[in-house]
Formats: C-alpha cells, sequence, structure tokens
C-alpha cells in the first residue's frame, strides 16, 4: 500500500522491515511507539539479592551434579562475592552443555532463600546484559519486535513525523528506559498525545475540500424572525456554521450532531434558505420520516415549491421546485441540478448511498453537503471529528421533557397494568418494545409472538409491528390515529411523531446501549406530555448502568456515559459500533489532550459550539 511504501522510503526500510509494519497495523513511527512494552526484563547486575525476586549474576561454574529430575549447578558470583546453587527442574539433556566447569559467564533467574542459604532457580545464560529489556506482546516474535524498534524508533524519526521534542523524548523513554519502571502521568501524557496525533492526522489527510460554483448570499434572519418561537442558541450557532460554510469557495462537509427533540428540522430549514435561489435536497431514512418532513416544509416554507419524492411518487419532473424531499427513492430517477445535498439521520444510510447522493446530477462542481444525526456523541468525539469534517452540536432542547424513568422487574407488573390502563382514559398511548420478534431459547424474554395475545385479549386497539414487517410503516400511520396501545421492535427507534405518546416500556432494557435506550425514550413526550419510560429486566441485583440512565436527560450525557461501558468504536475506518478504537486516550476525560493535539496539528477550523 502507498502508505507503507512512503513509509519505507523516509525510514530506508527493506521490504522485510516493511512487511513487519504492515504485519503490526501501523504505518507510522508515532503510530510504533504507542505498542508500548508490556513489561521488561532487567539484565543489569545485582547488587544484592531478594527472595523471589529476579537477578543477574556475573558467575564462574565451579561444580554441576545431574539427577533424575534436577540439574544443580555450584555458582560462584563475581559480583555479589558468593556462593550459590542454581537448580534446574526437568532438565533436557542438551541443558548440561550450558554450563561447563570453570567457565565463567552471565546469568538470570530467580533468586530464592532457602534455609538460610541462597539458590537461583531455572538458572539461564545471557547476553546484553547491562540493559533492561522490553518484553512486548505484539503480532511479531518477541526479540524480532525489539530489532525492529530498535532500528526505527528514534527521538529524530518521532520529531520527523511533526511530533514535539518533549514528547518524541518521553515515548523513547518508555521503550528504553534507564530502569524499568509502571508508566508515570507524563509518559501516559505522551501515549495520549501520540495516539490522538497519529489518529487525527490520518483523519485530516483523508479530508478532500473541493471547489463549488454555488455560494450563498442570502440570510435567514427574516425568516428566524417569523418563525411562531424562537430558535435556541445552539439552533442559531448552527445556522451560523452552515451560513459561513455556504459563503466559503469550497463545498461545505458538516454534520450537525443534536439530541432527540432539539429542532435539527428548523436548523434543516433555515439551510434551505440560505441556498436560495439555489435549489437544495434531503433525504430521509423512512418514507414516514419525509412525509413528516414535507408536511412540516409546507408549514414553515410556504413560499417555496417543495416536492415530495418515494417508491410510491416516481413520475413527473422536478425541475420547477426549490426543494427536494425524499427517501432513498431519489437515488433511482433523475434530479435536477442541487446545490445543497442533506441527509437527515445519516447512520441509517450506508456510506455509497450517502456518496451517491452528491454525485446525481452531473454538475461542474460538487454540492455542498450536510448531515444530521440524532445520535449524540461526546464533546470530545466531535472536536477529534472536526479533524475530518466540520461538526455543530445542539444540545440545547426547544423544551425540557418531563419524563420519569423507573426500572421495572417481574413483581412490578401489577402496577405497570394499572399505569398503562389510566394513561388510555386519558387518550394517550403506549409503546412496548420487545428484543424479539420470535421466541428464542437464548433470551430469556417474550417475544412479540408471544406476547402479542395477552395484550390484545386485555386491551383494545393494539397494533403489532416489527423491522421484518413490510406494512410497518402503515402500521405506525394507523396506530398514531386510532391506536391505544403499539408492540414493536426498536423499529421505532428513528420514526412516527407520536404526539400522544405518553409511556414506553422497554423489555431487555439491559441488552440495549444507552444510546439505543435514549433514542426509544425520545419518541415519548414529544408535545409536553408527563412522559414515563419503563426498563423492565428480569435481572435481579443493582444495575448500575440502568440506574445511572435513569438519572440522565442530556444525550450528550449520555453518550458519555456510554463511553464508562462500552468503548467509542473505530470511528475512523467505521467497521466497529463498539469496542477498543482507542488504546490510550479516554474520550470521556482527555478533551484537553485534544486541544493541545489541535494546536500541533495547526487546525485553525472553529470548533463545536456547545450554547
Amino acid at each position: 500500500m502507498v502508505k507503507f511504501a512512503i513509509l519505507a522510503t523516509q525510514l530506508s526500510l527493506s521490504s522485510e522491515e516493511t512487511a513487519k509494519f504492515h504485519t503490526l497495523g501501523v504505518s507510522s513511527v508515532t503510530a510504533l511507539s504507542l505498542l508500548a512494552p508490556s513489561t521488561f526484563e532487567d539484565r543489569r547486575l545485582s547488587c544484592e539479592l531478594t527472595h523471589n525476586a529476579s537477578c543477574v549474576i556475573d558467575a564462574t561454574v565451579e561444580h554441576i551434579v545431574r539427577t533424575p529430575k534436577t540439574l544443580k549447578i555450584t555458582f560462584f558470583a563475581h559480583n555479589l562475592d558468593i556462593i550459590l546453587e542454581g537448580v534446574i527442574f526437568g532438565p533436557k539433556p542438551y541443558m548440561i552443555h550450558q554450563f561447563p566447569k570453570s567457565t565463567r559467564g552471565f546469568f538470570s533467574g530467580k533468586a530464592v532463600l532457602e534455609q538460610g542459604r541462597w539458590q537461583i532457580m531455572q538458572p539461564l545464560k545471557i547476553a546484553g546484559v547491562g540493559t533492561v529489556v522490553p518484553i512486548y506482546k505484539t503480532a511479531l516474535r518477541a526479540d524480532v519486535m525489539r530489532r525492529l524498534v530498535q532500528k526505527t524508533l528514534t527521538v529524530e524519526a518521532l520529531c520527523a513525523e511533526g511530533l514535539p521534542q518533549t514528547i518524541a523524548q518521553t515515548l523513547y523513554e518508555i521503550h528504553f528506559p534507564k530502569q524499568p519502571k509502571p508508566l508515570n502521568e507524563q509518559q501516559l501524557h505522551a501515549l495520549k498525545f501520540a495516539e490522538l496525533y497519529d489518529y487525527m492526522g490520518r483523519l485530516r489527510h483523508k479530508r478532500r475540500f473541493h471547489p463549488t460554483q454555488y455560494r450563498s448570499s442570502a440570510s435567514a434572519d427574516k425568516w428566524m424572525n417569523s418563525l411562531p418561537f424562537e430558535l435556541t442558541h445552539d439552533q442559531q450557532n448552527a445556522i451560523t456554521d452552515i451560513s459561513n460554510d455556504l459563503r466559503a469557495p469550497n463545498a461545505a462537509r458538516r454534520m450537525i450532531v443534536g439530541d432527540v427533540g432539539s429542532g435539527k428540522t428548523m436548523v434543516i430549514f433555515a439551510s434551505v434558505i440560505l441556498m436560495q435561489p439555489y435549489r437544495s435536497l434531503l433525504m430521509a431514512p423512512t418514507t414516514i420520516l419525509a412525509n413528516q418532513l414535507y408536511e412540516e416544509a409546507q408549514k414553515y416554507l410556504p413560499h417555496l415549491k417543495t416536492v415530495l419524492v418515494t417508491s410510491a411518487i416516481k413520475k413527473g419532473s422536478l425541475d420547477a421546485y426549490d426543494f427536494i424531499i425524499g427517501t432513498h427513492a431519489v437515488l433511482h430517477r433523475p434530479i435536477p441540478e442541487c446545490a445543497l445535498v442533506m441527509v437527515d439521520e445519516q447512520h441509517r444510510f450506508g456510506t455509497a448511498q450517502r456518496h451517491a447522493l452528491t454525485k446525481l446530477t452531473d454538475n461542474e462542481t460538487l454540492p455542498h453537503f450536510l448531515q444530521f444525526s440524532a445520535t449524540p456523541i461526546p464533546r470530545t468525539l466531535a472536536m477529534i471529528e472536526s479533524a475530518h469534517i466540520d461538526v455543530s452540536l445542539i444540545v440545547q432542547t426547544p423544551f425540557v421533557k418531563n419524563i420519569a424513568t423507573k426500572i421495572l422487574h417481574k413483581n412490578d407488573f401489577t402496577a405497570l397494568l394499572e399505569h398503562i390502563h389510566s394513561e388510555i382514559v386519558q387518550d394517550h398511548q403506549v409503546l412496548i418494545v420487545y428484543p424479539l420478534v420470535e421466541s428464542s431459547e437464548s433470551i430469556n424474554y417474550q417475544s412479540i409472538e408471544e406476547a402479542r395475545g395477552y395484550w390484545e385479549n386485555k386491551f383494545d386497539n393494539v397494533y403489532v409491528t416489527h423491522g421484518k414487517d413490510k406494512e410497518k410503516e402503515q402500521v405506525l400511520i394507523d396506530f398514531r390515529q386510532s391506536g391505544s396501545i403499539l408492540l414493536a421492535t426498536t423499529v421505532v427507534e428513528v420514526g412516527i411523531s407520536l404526539p400522544r405518546l405518553s409511556t414506553i416500556v422497554i423489555v431487555g432494557a439491559e441488552r440495549l446501549g444507552l444510546s439505543t435506550l435514549h433514542q426509544l425514550r425520545g419518541r415519548v413526550s414529544r408535545t409536553g406530555l408527563q412522559g414515563y419510560c419503563y426498563l423492565y429486566t428480569n435481572t435481579t441485583g443493582k444495575n448500575e448502568r440502568l440506574e445511572s440512565f435513569g438519572t440522565c436527560v442530556s444525550g450528550f450525557e449520555i453518550a458519555a456515559l456510554d463511553l464508562k461501558f462500552r468503548k467509542s468504536g473505530d470511528l475512523l475506518e467505521g467497521r466497529l459500533q463498539s469496542g477498543n478504537k482507542f488504546r490510550w486516550v479516554d474520550m470521556g476525560e482527555d478533551e484537553e489532550v485534544v486541544r493541545e493535539v489541535k494546536d500541533c496539528l495547526g487546525y485553525v477550523h472553529p470548533e463545536p459550539v456547545e450554547g
């Protein structure tokens, strides 16, 4: 690969050495430095012996005795001026030849004080005396890894990759210490700095700037002042970010991250206003969501010509419209020239689909591209990701949701039924989310199919849908109009707005990530109703994760909380949803290190705004 070829040229590596970098999965000396030794072997001559501790002696072999189960060697240790006995248990035949009588050498082993006499257990002849030898746990053999590090990991090489001298020196000393010690605070900081520097440097190289002929000159101030409500500071800040993007000579690439109910729709509409007189396009993940956005656009953008494109609406030219709203169906029909392309709930689309959007028309230059996501991320992650794509955070919500969250067990079921009855009497709706559609021996919870009979017999107007249901969107529409109880899977995580929904019951809540739980809870109390979120679990004892979730209402707090219970995932390559992406960095704690790295990289783009 190109990155390994560049590395080989810079460091004068042989093809064999380049292959070793490839085996380790690193393409820079900085990345190599992050593979810190797991421990060290101290080969310095011992000044004294410590019981049950390793030692190194400079000794002459005075006598050797072989028994059926042991090999005993009498040493005179010159560095300690004592006689001690070496003991090897279960010796191999060749070992006797490693200790010729009257020869002098360096030996290491574990010192043991037995009945007032010192012994050295499992003595081994060694070379490289006077050094501290690092022990690595990598895909390479330990000695091979050591030789690679000795040749390539130098302060000069680290500085050549842009690391500050102090960081480079500290990283070098981690691999080549004068004496073995646990990592100290300064060394941990250097490892975190280097990890972020390498990661964000690669992110920045992935970013491409493309000139655009679409330059905004419009203002959204008049439109915002005409709204029957005032936008939050975060909404206004995001609109300002977008306005600056659309006026720049390069095509915008921005991600707007907002919590459930934070008002991203108004930011979308403001972007359409800012892009006038050019045409804008918005792709939504579901027909239901596209319909809702279309209805909202007709209400808040009455002076613009807006059209809805779904799989059921395929005919007709789109040339006369200012704003096109559609599902993935827009990818399969001719689309006129668009200056602004937006994707709502961007995580619901594949990279290929998002990329295809920007290639829909044969424009001379690329359109501006905005991604919207309702999955909050920690501020530290937003700062890191901004090396690759500009990020705006919408943390505030137009109104505070009043949702009570409670953990339920089997003995709480009667009280839950009473609550459901009381909500239905008030013409409110209830959503019950099950983990499975059909029964499974591996999961100790009822499935939708097992449970539906109970609910349908006990209540009227019970609706059922799930991810495999081809009619799920129509079921949701029917439920919104006339339903009392909806049984569903997490298909409702992103979808229809249900104004009368007051209660959600999540069965097997401990099996879901906190962000998913927050998305589900966000279906409730969309119009200011008193909301209830019940986390039903068969587990016994205290559940710290669910209890912590119950005390948090902000999706951004929950995203940070999620980092405590599961790692962040592979952010750059997008292969993992959770797992250990960072070896040293803690995204919940290391915001200041991110700032230092951005300064070092000379990153001048504005950071995400939080209020």
